[in-house]
């Protein structure tokens, strides 16, 4: 049986046997599992990546006997030559896990069963810490939308959304979930919303927060109903994610923005804008609807300067 198109690599680098077991695998995971094209080549340079390294390890092409061979110090040292050639951890777990799956079929088809690949751990990821927008750069961004929405609906309707994620903290899920009945009225100082695992919270909400969505309820040109979306598409549909990812790299263009800043951008702005003017931590965590104090806790990291600021401020060895 021919390897599959594009698979060079793994045709030269395993015995017929194996060979045949990985095309018949990515074969399964493109008509079975429906995996994208982009996913299954991801998969398939890190099986072979791994096929490869067994070929120099064990001195031969690996066959389907040689993978039920396999001992924990064999993975560990696939692990260890990758760390080598400086893949990263979200890259070693990634590949560690295309290889947990692999032998997860091949235990299912009766090929292959080797319990040495469970006792491995994946390596943690570093935390990473989330993109806030300066100050500068989220004024710039909603004062462009106001511009450029001063005789467009869409665009009011996009700004209302922005100014939810910046002024109240949601994530875009839970400002596109707010039924017409929901939207801020003048005067209201409180918002509540449904988040993650149906929980409740309560944010105050912002005179301009209030005044963004009245504008969009104004202009919109379809009947809003009490229980049905605050917000619409261009048809009169529910509004979904893309298009307000969609401004959002509009303006990173337009604006020289970084390529990481995004919608939920603004969310975490919102975070380390509270925590720099002296928020507490817990009520911030509050706000954002975390159920651990440790997630919101990374907005330390990212608020750095003013803790140092503060730390040069009052401690008494500090002072010059």
């Amino acid at each position: 049986m021919a390897g599959p198109a594009g698979l060079t690599d793994l045709e030269t680098s395993c015995a017929t046997d194996l060979r045949d077991a990985v095309g018949d695998w990515t074969a399964w995971l493109g008509q079975q599992r429906r995996v994208s094209p982009h996913t299954l080549e991801a998969y398939r340079r890190d099986l072979s990546g791994f096929l490869g390294f067994l070929t120099g390890h064990l001195g031969r092409r690996p066959s389907l006997d040689d993978l039920a061979d396999l001992r924990p110090a064999d993975f560990r040292a696939w692990l260890s030559a990758r760390a080598r050639a400086g893949l990263g951890r979200r890259s070693q777990a990634r590949a560690l896990s295309v290889l947990r799956g692999f032998f997860r079929w091949l235990q299912r088809g009766g090929l292959v069963e080797n319990p040495a690949i469970g006792s491995l751990r994946a390596p943690r990821p570093a935390a990473s810490l989330p993109r806030a927008l300066t100050r500068d750069e989220a004024a710039r961004a909603l004062d462009t939308v106001a511009e450029l929405s001063a005789e467009d609906w869409v665009g009011k309707r996009d700004l209302a959304v922005l100014m939810l994620l910046y002024g109240c903290g949601l994530r875009i899920g839970e400002a596109l979930s707010l039924t017409a009945a929901q939207a801020p009225q003048p005067g209201q100082e409180a918002l509540t919303v449904l988040g993650k695992g149906r929980k409740e919270r309560v944010l105050p909400l912002l005179p301009a927060v209030i005044e963004a969505v009245q504008a969009y309820v104004a202009a919109c040109p379809f009947a809003l109903h009490a229980a049905g979306p605050l917000f619409l598409g261009k048809r009169g549909g529910a509004l979904g994610p893309r298009r307000i990812q969609e401004k959002f790299r509009e303006l990173r263009l337009l604006l020289g923005l970084p390529e990481d800043a995004t919608p939920h951008a603004l969310r975490h702005s919102f975070a380390t804008h509270l925590l720099s003017a002296g928020g507490d931590l817990r009520a911030i965590q509050e706000l954002l609807g975390h159920a651990s104090l440790s997630t919101t806790q990374r907005y330390t990291a990212v608020d750095s300067a003013r803790l140092l600021g503060v730390y040069d401020t009052a401690h008494p060895r500090a002072r010059g």
